[in-house]
């Protein structure tokens, strides 16, 4: 049988309508009730837990929201409840493969401690603005149905010795309270070099900080996401500490024309020259094409129409691409 505490923290967490923990505990009954060699009682305690998430997965009338954090933290961490799931971002192949693992790994991660293994949590990724990696992070949180927490890098870097080694102390703790998916984007900020020539003493101490706390056990198996457009600065300590690092790259041809048919909706769309449109989208990203496609559906409901043209598509990704362009030459 379950001990008191484990009833009482069930107890609690139902009254704060904390779903997540409620299962966490009911999952660690599970374990224990399979290390005593109750093998049926674990199972049966398993299958309802996954119910019990399918049941919420398929949608109640109303939306049970995440709390915001609260005192310090508000300034820290900004709450994002994610809208996304993995069918709805375009990513490459190996990327989805990668993600789809972590997701097993994490929908059974009861299971994986019962033998003595944590799953996979921290991800790293690279690639060019634009190209996918926050909306990553919130389909990786919808597919897990947990809390998309953003980490404000100008409210936790700070100028005085100590207080943002701190700070960063405070939103891992966080994690170790509250499981949820932490995306530090302009990872950079905090990962770079600690030869690099313009670095500091206290950055350095920033970032030691930030590894060792990566490394502390965390029984809540929150995801620690590290996204930057910049790679190169990165020390080369932080690889190893990773258990994923996720390339991301420009959309091919083929990821263009999902893209643009995913923007379009529900406007209608015949016989749309998509040689054309993948050659003017080259170069573009992901957020580029997306908010292209979006204006021009735009312009076709200004204009009373229910379908759209090529020439609608061609002339926004035109002006994309006249904007990259500018800011090309500004950065020269």
């Amino acid at each position: 049988m379950s001990n008191t505490k484990q009833i009482l923290a069930m107890l609690k967490s139902r009254t704060e309508g904390d779903d997540e923990q409620f299962y966490s505990i009911a999952l660690q009954i599970a374990a224990s009730e399979a290390r005593k060699g109750h093998r049926t009682t674990a199972e049966e305690l398993r299958a309802a837990v996954d119910d019990a998430r399918a049941t919420i997965s398929r949608g109640a009338s109303v939306a049970i929201p995440f709390s915001q954090p609260r005192g310090e933290l508000e300034a820290l961490i900004d709450l994002h409840e994610p809208k996304l799931k993995l069918k709805d971002v375009i990513l490459h192949n190996e990327v989805i493969s990668q993600l789809k693992d972590l997701i097993r790994q994490q929908t059974k991660r009861e299971w994986l401690r019962e033998h003595g293994k944590t799953p996979n949590r921290c991800i790293l990724s690279l690639g060019p603005p634009g190209s996918g990696k926050t909306m990553m992070a919130e389909a990786l949180a919808g597919e897990l149905h947990l809390p998309l927490f953003v980490i404000r890098l100008e409210s936790l870097i700070t100028r005085f010795m100590g207080e943002t080694a701190s700070k960063l102390r405070l939103v891992f703790e966080e994690t170790l309270k509250r499981r949820g998916v932490y995306l530090f984007d302009e990872f950079d900020a905090i990962g770079s070099k600690r030869s690099a020539t313009n670095d500091v003493a206290e950055m350095r101490r920033v970032l030691n900080s930030f590894l060792q706390l990566m490394e502390q056990p965390n029984a809540t198996d929150s995801i620690l996401v590290g996204a930057t457009n910049h790679s190169e600065l990165l020390d080369r300590a932080l690889l190893r500490r990773f258990d994923l690092v996720l390339e991301f790259k420009m959309p091919s041809d083929a990821q263009i024309k999902a893209l643009v048919k995913i923007y379009i909706r529900p406007l209608k769309h015949p016989k749309l020259d998509w040689k054309s449109i993948t050659k003017a989208a080259q170069g573009l990203s992901q957020s580029e094409i997306a908010r292209a496609s979006e204006d021009a559906v735009k312009t076709a409901i200004l204009d009373e129409r229910k379908t759209i043209t090529t020439n609608d598509v061609l002339r926004r990704l035109n002006d994309r691409s006249k904007m990259r362009a500018v800011f090309s030459i500004s950065e020269r």
